[in-house]
């Protein structure tokens, strides 16, 4: 497939894109150890968007692998993964972080969140949407615990790997590289890097 169009996101910025149904999301880690929050909306509909909790529902588990579609808030399928060169390890279970989270975790002052990059990449590209939905966090690591307590730990996800997926309708991708610098969501040395995101078709 040949790549239509190319989107270089820098640490802690978002990225955002129309996509026709057929193309390919491709979603990069060009230094490795860096989340990158995605969320999908329909063209046509904003209502309709990609859904953590129906995705888990309808696959009956926690995390997708190659062949697995991503569902929407209706339970239609919106995206399929294709190709993961990664170790695999994303996370459908913890919300965006947003300037709560910071201010919980002692941050003063502004910090950038994916929450706010979602909304900024909203209206970037012209669309409203009165839900918050919580994203599909590529590349991120979380463990559960024997007594079903979650841990945030150092992502796996080496220089150069990537998540691609097929969208399965017309939609507006968004990728956020996550710019957690508190929690060990992109690493132990708190250094947040950048994202590629590419469509191809």
């Amino acid at each position: 497939m040949n790549i239509l169009e190319s989107i270089n996101i820098a640490p802690g910025h978002w990225g955002q894109t129309r996509v026709r149904q057929g193309q390919h999301i491709r979603v990069t880690c060009p230094e490795g150890s860096q989340v990158a929050d995605f969320w999908a909306f329909a063209q046509d509909d904003p209502s309709v968007f990609l859904s953590a909790e129906h995705t888990r529902s309808t696959l009956e588990k926690l995390v997708p692998v190659v062949g697995d579609a991503l569902y929407s808030n209706r339970r239609h399928p919106m995206v399929r993964v294709v190709e993961d060169t990664s170790p695999g390890t994303h996370d459908f279970l913890m919300s965006a972080c947003d300037p709560r989270r910071y201010e919980i975790l002692g941050v003063t002052g502004y910090h950038k969140s994916c929450a706010e990059n979602l909304c900024h990449a909203m209206d970037e590209a012209g669309m409203v949407t009165h839900e918050l939905p919580s994203p599909f966090n590529i590349f991120q690591n979380v463990t559960i615990g024997e007594n079903g307590e979650l841990a945030i730990v150092p992502p796996h996800v080496q220089a150069g790997q990537y998540l691609e997926m097929k969208a399965e309708i017309d939609l507006l991708a968004i990728v956020s590289a996550c710019p957690m610098d508190v929690a060990k969501t992109n690493g132990p040395d708190g250094k947040i890097r950048p994202i590629l995101l590419e469509v191809l078709g």
